[in-house]
């Protein structure tokens, strides 16, 4: 059936359930959503359930528009004139691609109103779709700008959308049934995590990203005929922001690649963020580099944000849904139903199943599950992490001795994920005068990335959205963190009284904290501390192995006198336990386990394991291995 004809039979079933009074004049696939377009969206809101019924009757994720929006400036004094003065709006951002509204209020409950009775009222009087979310306490520059630049290439996007929405709903025409893992990356290895997932009909890649510390072997291997050419590609998608899974992404538009990225929105804005600032480094230290940020707003326009439990169409026979990993803002387990109830099979990225000062842990329950590739950073049997409380309790005393001896303490830590935990664990260590009040100093991207944090607290447990939100207590805005956002400051940071800084980049590979470590370096008062994983061939793996002296470019060398602790527990990954805890409470309990993201030694001694203790069929795959599921 050609796609004009799905629509007009689509379009006729629409009319089927609609109430009369209410006209349809077009509908249209826009990305993975139908989009309904309509003289009368007031109507549309009057009916509360109405969307929802057709999403059921319809399977698929129904979104209703008008044919003319409202002047933005008309639209926002009635949005004003209808929203009590105490909801305190801070901001709204007029979105026509989608034609919603995004209204940023201080109290989000007094903008929805009883039942929502107040956002229907915002609906039937200007025609936009309102959208409401809490005014984040530290506004995010990455944020702001990826909105305006959104709304900047509105056109080219729905265009975009469009094409992307007819392929992804185009017909079945395959009478094979089949389903193939091939292993880009990431076998074997921590880095360069890619994965692609081939059908008779379509190919979707999941993760694209580099490896730190290599010199030859850092980019997945993306130009082998399982997945090239480009545009062959349905789909990418993305399971969280950290370099080593979304490096890569840009370069897959500068090679060819047309089509979409799917992520939950923090994902999208950290990746971005990340992505910039990775070129930026690579600049400084090499003529070559692999992408230019307009590759980066590329990816940004043909981004689509997906939340947690979204179920969603994303190619003719592959449905997604996300489901929190615990590992970062918004990292998620990729799950993918093939065909129509064929095989299921998910990709956890990097997870964590515990509950952290920052995350709830990882999901361990599906509707189907046939297979699973999931991580073994730390899958060695000897690889057991100490309980948050006791890292905690450590860094406390790391920081009281370096202190009271007059040093300074160094903790070197990703920009997402471990600064943050790192944060917390200190603003309650001084607030209750467990450890001396020092400055904490963030420098680098640091202050950014916990700005993107506020932005979405409902990707955050509901401990710390409470203390944030309900008790008034951030700790993110806590008096003893300052940025450091000049050469000078960092010049009176290094010359100035005992403190702790936390700074890029987590395994050393460049960033502010080589000019920290090339200044305190030598002085056995100060601390460096290792909060995080450090991979092999990286500057921090070396510092660990007892390397003290660092070769710096060709004549100079830093000289590594200061204490090295390594304090395990912060690691947004889950331990030995914590894996093998991870399968016995899978549900369903899947038939084949792929142990990826990990040391050799690590993946093959995880796999095995498990098919020891749950008799499951287990891999440890190498590199550029095809797997056929069925």
């Amino acid at each position: 059936m050609l796609i004009e004809d799905r629509l007009k039979e689509l379009k006729d079933q629409i009319n089927k359930i609609i109430p009369s009074g209410i006209t349809v004049s077009e509908v249209e696939f826009e990305g993975p959503e139908l989009v309904i377009y309509t003289d009368e969206p007031k109507q549309f809101a009057d009916q509360a359930d109405l969307i929802k019924i057709l999403a059921r009757d319809l399977r698929k994720r129904i979104v209703v528009r008008p044919n003319i929006l409202e002047d933005p400036e008309r639209a926002a004094g009635e949005i004003r004139a209808v929203v009590p003065d105490n909801a305190g709006i801070t901001d709204l951002f007029f979105d026509p691609e989608t034609g919603e509204v995004l209204i940023e209020a201080e109290k989000p409950g007094v903008v929805i109103g009883k039942n929502g009775a107040t956002l229907r009222e915002i609906t039937k009087q200007i025609g936009w779709t309102p959208k409401v979310v809490r005014t984040p306490p530290i506004e995010s520059s990455t944020v702001k700008q990826i909105r305006i630049f959104l709304r900047s290439v509105k056109d080219d996007r729905k265009t975009f959308l469009r094409t992307i929405g007819r392929r992804i709903h185009r017909e079945v025409t395959s009478k094979d049934q089949w389903l193939r893992v091939t292993t880009l990356g990431c076998c074997r290895e921590v880095g360069r995590a890619a994965f692609l997932i081939s059908t008779p009909e379509s190919k979707v890649l999941i993760d694209c990203g580099d490896k730190p510390g290599s010199i030859n072997n850092g980019t997945p291997y993306i130009y082998v005929p399982e997945i090239y050419p480009l545009t062959s590609v349905d789909a990418v998608v993305l399971t969280h922001a950290h370099l080593d899974h979304c490096a890569l992404v840009p370069l897959l538009f500068k090679y060819g690649y047309e089509g979409p990225v799917y992520a939950t929105p923090p994902t999208r804005d950290l990746s971005a963020m990340l992505q910039l600032d990775y070129i930026d480094v690579v600049r400084k230290e090499s003529d070559k580099i692999p992408y230019t940020s307009s590759d980066v707003k590329k990816y940004i326009e043909h981004s689509i944000t997906l939340n947690y439990g979204s179920v969603t169409d994303i190619a003719p026979d592959i449905k997604l849904t996300f489901h929190n990993a615990g590992h970062i803002l918004g990292s998620a387990v990729a799950h993918f139903h093939v065909g129509e109830g064929l095989y299921n099979i998910a990709f956890t990225g990097d997870f964590n199943y515990q509950k952290t000062r920052l995350f709830n842990p990882a999901v361990s329950s599906f509707p189907r599950l046939e297979a699973l590739f999931m991580e073994s950073t730390y899958g060695g049997s000897n690889d057991i992490q100490p309980q948050r409380k006791d890292a905690e309790e450590k860094l406390y005393e790391t920081v009281i001795n370096t202190v009271n001896r007059g040093g300074k303490v160094i903790i070197p830590a990703f920009a997402v994920g471990r600064s943050q935990e790192t944060m917390l664990a200190l603003e309650e260590g001084i607030r209750k005068q467990r450890i001396p009040a020092v400055k904490v100093y963030l420098d680098g991207m640091i202050r950014e990335a916990t700005a993107i944090h506020t932005t979405y607290p409902e990707y955050l447990n509901n401990d710390l959205r409470n203390q944030i939100f309900r008790e008034g207590l951030n700790p993110f805005l806590a008096d003893c963190f300052v940025q450091v956002d000049s050469p000078d400051l960092r010049e009176k940071v290094i010359s100035g009284d005992p403190c702790v800084i936390i700074t890029t980049s987590g395994m050393l590979n460049g960033g502010p904290v080589m000019e920290y470590l090339k200044a305190l370096g030598p002085d056995e008062r100060n601390a460096l501390v290792f909060v995080g994983y450090q991979a092999d061939g990286t500057l921090g793996r070396r510092i660990q192995k007892g390397w003290r002296e660092i070769p710096l470019g060709w004549r100079e060398t830093i000289v590594i006198n200061l204490e090295i602790a390594t304090i395990d527990g912060f690691s947004g990954h889950s331990d030995r336990r914590q894996l093998m805890n991870y399968i016995s409470h899978l549900q369903p309990r899947p038939e084949k386990i792929f142990t990826i993201h990990g040391d050799e030694n690590k993946t093959i001694d995880l796999a095995s394991s498990i098919y020891k203790r749950h008799h499951i069929e287990t891999h440890s795959p190498l590199n550029l291995e095809t797997y056929r599921m069925i």
